[in-house]
């Protein structure tokens, strides 16, 4: 009996029980599209956490106080707009006493951006953050998730370009104007289909000109990264915040290579003025970019795999499955099994029947799945959009083939085994 036969012997089988041969499939049909499912949604989870890092770019570092205390003097002023460029420079003002260094300031970022003391540091942006200001346009309202003081230079370092008009410069810091770079959530909501350069909006209750709009970034599943507006540092804390201390300061190397130089510059400095000395834990942290994206790499590739690995799980319930199944199958056909055999049919075309029977049932489930995942790819899960891992289709293919093996084998040998003469008697 040659190998055409043994799978029209198989398919034959298959169909004399459609019903039973279906649920069959269905189990390793689940199995699969499970496991391609869920590594698609970890791999889009790690891509869309990776792209909200890189949007502070690779040479960029970021300074945050690690403690709420301090009672620094006010941190205000107009210090000069650090690798802005533009229409002017903005002058200096002196602030207020600071009687003890635990807050960043605006001195702070000032000592950062001499190159005399940080020779690897491009520019420096210092920045303050007032959530959920109300803003108003001719009777429609928004309230602006984030929106952000600081100077021209945080637009390059923060990977935030502009698509229409501009960025405010230098002397707009220094004469502390009231004009805004608003993100596409916010300008839609407010301005629909006008064009919102020009315009005025009141943020707040305080008059805002906006000069430019931001390309649109995309949701991360979490936050919407265009609910944003960004604004000239003294404006908004004359406006909104107030001078006090900074919520965060963004330093940009001049190089990815420079990232590690910059970084031990930076504390250099920050040490000093905070007055932190031998083992004195630090009031700041700084956040390498570079350094967070490699860690978060490794967390969400573990993620990805523990997601496979219980989806794996549907897979072997699966193979139980063929297994249950095919003993039944042979248990049913064993008069037929006898007859075969009695007529000549040897050991091995027996075996090959039912091994065939198992795996066709997997492959047919397997290939099923794996339409099933791809067609659900499709759509976003819980806010992630999920990204096929070719790999995945592969080895979770060939798994389902393996299991439709390794479980069909044990009723095959069964039904190969059967002496006719016991089974011609079976009833």
């Amino acid at each position: 009996m040659n190998a055409v036969e043994v799978l029209r012997f198989a398919l034959r089988g298959l169909s004399a029980n459609k019903m039973r041969s279906a649920l069959t499939m269905l189990g390793i049909l689940i199995g699969v599209a499970a496991v391609i499912l869920l590594v698609a949604i970890g791999e889009g989870s790690s891509r869309q956490i990776q792209q909200n890092i890189q949007r502070l770019g690779a040479n960029s570092l970021t300074i945050t106080p690690s403690t709420s205390g301090g009672g620094g003097g006010p941190g205000g002023g107009f210090a000069r707009a650090f690798g802005g460029g533009g229409r002017g420079q903005a002058g200096q003002q002196n602030s207020g006493p600071r009687t003890q260094a635990k807050d960043l300031t605006v001195e702070d970022a000032r000592a950062l951006a001499d190159p005399a003391s940080a020779p690897s540091v491009k520019s420096v942006s210092p920045v303050v953050t007032a959530q959920s200001q109300t803003a108003t346009y001719e009777g429609a309202s928004h309230a602006i998730s984030q929106l952000v003081g600081t100077y021209p230079s945080y637009f390059e370092t923060s990977n935030k370009p502009v698509a229409k008009g501009a960025y405010f410069y230098n002397d707009d810091v220094l004469a502390a104007r009231k004009v805004v770079v608003i993100g596409q959530t916010v300008a839609d909501d407010l301005f629909g289909t006008v064009d919102p350069l020009g315009k005025q909006i009141t943020v707040s209750g305080v008059p805002f000109t906006v000069v430019g709009v931001l390309k649109e970034a995309g949701s991360s599943g979490f936050q919407d990264a265009d609910d944003v507006a960004i604004a000239p540092l003294p404006a908004v804390q004359q406006s909104l915040t107030g001078f006090g201390p900074l919520g965060q300061i963004l330093v940009q190397a001049k190089s990815a290579e420079a990232v590690d130089a910059a970084q031990t510059e930076v504390t250099e400095v920050l040490n000093q003025r905070h007055g932190i000395t031998g083992s004195a834990s630090a009031d700041y942290r700084i956040l390498n970019q570079a350094t967070l994206q490699e860690t978060v790499s490794a967390a969400t590739g573990t993620f990805t795999v523990l997601l496979g690995a219980v989806a794996a799980i549907s897979l072997l319930v699966g193979g139980i499955g063929i297994t249950n199944i095919m003993l039944v199958t042979v248990t049913e056909r064993t008069r037929e099994i006898g007859i075969r055999k009695a007529i000549g049919a040897p050991k091995g075309a027996i075996l090959g029947q039912f091994l065939a029977e198992a795996t066709m049932l997997s492959l047919v489930g397997g290939l099923l799945g794996v339409l099933i995942a791809v067609v659900g790819a499709q759509f976003t899960i819980a806010g992630v959009q999920p990204v096929i891992v070719p790999t995945s289709i592969v080895l979770a293919l060939g798994v389902s083939v393996a299991i439709g093996l390794f479980f069909g084998s044990y009723p095959a040998n069964r039904a190969a085994g059967l002496r006719p003469i016991e089974a011609l008697r079976f009833e």
